[in-house]
Parts: C-alpha cells; sequence; structure tokens
C-alpha cells in the first residue's frame, strides 16, 4: 500500500517545479505565435525547404496544405446521422496463469441520432491460443505481449469497417462517420521488422479500402495530442542556414542546442490553444510520418479543433480529409459527439466501455476455461505458487 505521508515532501518539490516550466512555457508560446505570423508569409518558401531538404532533418516535420492563417468555424451537426466507434481491451498472457493465451475484446457501438432507432452497444471477443498466436512473433524479437497490442489495433480496424459496411446498407442516405480513438497514423508499426509488419498492415488497408469504397468518412480521434509536427514546421522559419540540412550543420549538437530548438518542446496542442477559439478548426496537414510510405493511397492528414474542453487531433485518411463533404460531415459529427459527451466523444467512450476488461471479468475467464479443461480430462490444473499468494494477504 502506497504511504503518502512519505510523498508529501516530494510533492511540494515537484509543484515548484512544474510552476518554473510552466512560466517558461509561456515565454516560448509568445515566441512560437510571432514566428507563425512570420511563417503565413513566408509559408510557400517554407513548404519548398520541406520538400526538398526533409530527408536531412533530425526532427519529424509536417507539411501544411492549406495557407496557414485559414481557421474555419465548425457547426456541429444537428440532422439526423450515425456514429460509428470500436474500441479494444485485452487479458494478457501470463506464464502464472492455468493456461498461457490472450483475450481481445472489440466493443462496438453504433449510435442513431434523431431517428429513433435503439443503438447497438456489444462487444465481440477472441481468444489466442494457438502456437502461431502465442510465439509466431518470436521469430522477429517482438514478445507476445507486443504482438497481442498489435493485433488489437488489427481487430478494432476491422471491426470497424465490418461495423460500417453492415450499417449503411441498411440506412444508405443517412450521413455517418467512422470513429477510431487516437491515431491513424500506426507509429508503432514503424519499430518492428517489415515481416512483422507484413503480417498486420495489410489487413488495416483493405479494412479501409472498404470504407473508402463506400465514402463511409475515417477519423480518429486524439485526446490531448502530444504531437509536435506541426510546431516543428516552425523550425524552417527560425533556421538561420540558407539550406536546412540538419545533418550538415546540427548533427554533432545536442537536439535541443540546435538554433530552432527555442520554441522546443512546445507541442502542436499547446500552440493551437492560442490561435484557434472554441468550435474552431485549423487548416490541414499532411503526417510525414515514415511508415505512411506503405499506406499507399491512404496518406494520413491532419488538422486541430478546439472542442471546448481540450484542442484535439483529428486524423483522417486523404479519402476523408481531401473531400469537402465528407471532411466538413466529419468535423460536424466530432464537435456534436464531443458537446454530448461533456468534452468527449459519446461513441468513443461507449465502445471503452463495452470493450473494458474488468479484474472480475478476467477471473470469471480463467474459471471458465479451468471448467472447460477439466471437461476434457485434463487434470492438476492450477495457478502457480506465486500467483495464488498474491491473491491473498495477511495484512
Amino acid at each position: 500500500m502506497l504511504d503518502l505521508q512519505k510523498l508529501m515532501g516530494q510533492m511540494q518539490g515537484m509543484s515548484e517545479q512544474l510552476q518554473k516550466e510552466a512560466q517558461q512555457l509561456t515565454d516560448k508560446l509568445d515566441r512560437a505565435e510571432t514566428i507563425f505570423t512570420q511563417a503565413i508569409t513566408n509559408q510557400s518558401h517554407l513548404c519548398q525547404h520541406s520538400e526538398l531538404w526533409r530527408d536531412r532533418f533530425i526532427f519529424n516535420c509536417a507539411e501544411p496544405v492549406e495557407p496557414l492563417g485559414q481557421i474555419q468555424a465548425i457547426s456541429p451537426i444537428t440532422t439526423p446521422h450515425i456514429v460509428l466507434a470500436t474500441d479494444g481491451s485485452q487479458i494478457a498472457p501470463s506464464r502464472h496463469e492455468i493456461a498461457y493465451c490472450y483475450l481481445i475484446n472489440i466493443g462496438r457501438v453504433a449510435i442513431y441520432y434523431n431517428s429513433g432507432i435503439y443503438p447497438l452497444l456489444d462487444n465481440v471477443p477472441e481468444v489466442f491460443y494457438k502456437t502461431e498466436d502465442l510465439y509466431k512473433a518470436r521469430q522477429w524479437g517482438i514478445q507476445t505481449e507486443q504482438w497481442m497490442t498489435l493485433k488489437r489495433t488489427v481487430a478494432e480496424n476491422v471491426a470497424l469497417a465490418n461495423l460500417a459496411i453492415t450499417t449503411i446498407s441498411t440506412y444508405p442516405q443517412s450521413p455517418m462517420i467512422a470513429f477510431s480513438d487516437g491515431a491513424l497514423v500506426h507509429w508503432e508499426l514503424d519499430e518492428i521488422p517489415a515481416d512483422a509488419r507484413s503480417q498486420l498492415l495489410p489487413d488495416i488497408l483493405t479494412a479501409w479500402d472498404a470504407l473508402k469504397s463506400q465514402r463511409i468518412p475515417l477519423a480518429g480521434y486524439i485526446s490531448a495530442p502530444r504531437a509536435a509536427e506541426a510546431t516543428n514546421f516552425l523550425r524552417l522559419q527560425i533556421c538561420p542556414f540558407e539550406q536546412p540540412d540538419c545533418h550538415t550543420h546540427c548533427s554533432t549538437k545536442p537536439l535541443d542546442a540546435a538554433p530552432c530548438s527555442q520554441i522546443q518542446p512546445l507541442r502542436d496542442g499547446t500552440l493551437w490553444s492560442r490561435l484557434l477559439k472554441v468550435g474552431e478548426c485549423s487548416p490541414l496537414w499532411q503526417s510525414q510520418a515514415r511508415i505512411l510510405q506503405e499506406y499507399g493511397e491512404h496518406q494520413i492528414y491532419f488538422c486541430y479543433l478546439h472542442v471546448g474542453t481540450e484542442i484535439a487531433r483529428i486524423e483522417m485518411p486523404a479519402w476523408t480529409a481531401l473531400d469537402g463533404e465528407l471532411r466538413s460531415q466529419a468535423l460536424q459529427i466530432i464537435l456534436a459527439q464531443v458537446q454530448k459527451g461533456y468534452g468527449y466523444p459519446v461513441a468513443l467512450a461507449e465502445a471503452h466501455n463495452q470493450a473494458v476488461v474488468t479484474g472480475s471479468d478476467r477471473r470469471r475467464f480463467f474459471a471458465i476455461l479451468e471448467q472447460q479443461m477439466v471437461k476434457s480430462g485434463l487434470r492438476n490444473i492450477t495457478t502457480s505458487y506465486k500467483e495464488s499468494r498474491k491473491r491473498s494477504s495477511i495484512a
């Protein structure tokens, strides 16, 4: 049990440090706003530099595809519409349990607004126990727990696409959105070998192909975003070199000592909180994440939307972001969702609630598994002594 009394002194020092950092952040934000104003008039030149020297940058830099000063006011949708969302949770494998396996649970939500139709709220669990499910990823140096998380990402996207295709076949005229909790730029896939990635990414892209074919807008909602892709674009404005070749000019310096680092570490959301009013949307940006080289036609764009309670990052594939009708439809539904959810989209919150696996769920899962193993004739089924001892206490 945590001894809170012993933490009190540390908390005071922590609060003083945070207050100091807050003042430094304000100073950097003032500087960034000035640089942003300068970049507006110099945008074309900066974009040319970005295209020519991107492979020489030591930071990841997105590129604006609309004028930096173009801020759009979004109105929440009021007409009948449908919101579809999925989210996932899991039971991780443990060698201390009665069997080494894992479970992925996908929560599904379909809410039909202003239609009188009862919403869909359910979940689809799947247990993985075969050798190829548990140990196949070891050949690529990927642990089972990490592979399970990656498989869950795929399952969320596939379930969302299947739900959307089924829904639009029944309600073909209703505006809708396929809503994902989190990023559509799957940075984590860039960290695994290409052979492993080939077992995952094609299923995601195939699911997105199905959404595109039916013109169902897809959007990923990122709450409290930590990305700095847009603020990194401002580095080009303050780069003192005629050619922004980081590897030539700054490779021997620490990243925070580079001449362009004077506004770092400033996140995109912090900058746009200064520039946007409630209900306003930033211009569109195209992500330049390396993993997107394998996305084909599904290049990812993003914008920042002031939803009232926070600045949210909205990611959309090209066929949604570059289609004026679909993009507007998506943003209007998103803003309405946040308002209905008092700060966070209703459908995403409900999908999470459907997906979450509680401690009691986990115990029941293994109890059912134990019963089935006994029925199959297995004997001496028990948890490890460590797990058994942890479930009781002398305190």
